[in-house]
């Protein structure tokens, strides 16, 4: 269980990262692609593109350094929560809540996954 949290952990940051290098590098098309129209200027796109990056920095060094997945479970699960509230009281386009449940989705199995890795490091109170 413990090599599939790693892996898991990486792709989520995998993750983060391409997300991050499209609206860095490609930004105008990933608006595009899901559902917005162009940004101008394109300072802010770009800007989450770098947050998306930093925050899977955070990810990995969490994780390796400290075997933990905080970070990552917060982050996930702010996500969750801040994009399906916008999607619900605001009209938006289809990224928005499927980025959410995506998020929630990749935190929650972070979240159990990492609790099972952890019930099986402690030992046993004899």
């Amino acid at each position: 269980m413990a090599r599939l949290e790693k892996w898991l952990i990486v792709l989520i940051a995998l993750h983060s990262v391409g997300v991050g290098v499209m609206l860095m590098v490609f930004p105008g098309w990933a608006l595009r692609f899901a559902g917005w129209g162009d940004a101008d200027p394109m300072f802010f796109p770009r800007q989450g593109g770098v947050f998306h990056v930093v925050v899977a920095v955070g990810y990995l060094i969490e994780y390796f350094r400290y075997r933990g997945v905080l970070l990552l479970v917060a982050a996930k699960g702010i996500a969750l929560v801040f994009l399906l509230t916008v999607s619900l009281l605001t009209q938006v386009p289809w990224a928005v809540p499927f980025c959410g449940i995506t998020d929630g989705l990749m935190g929650l199995v972070a979240w159990f996954v990492h609790s099972r890795v952890k019930r099986a490091r402690v030992p046993e109170a004899a």
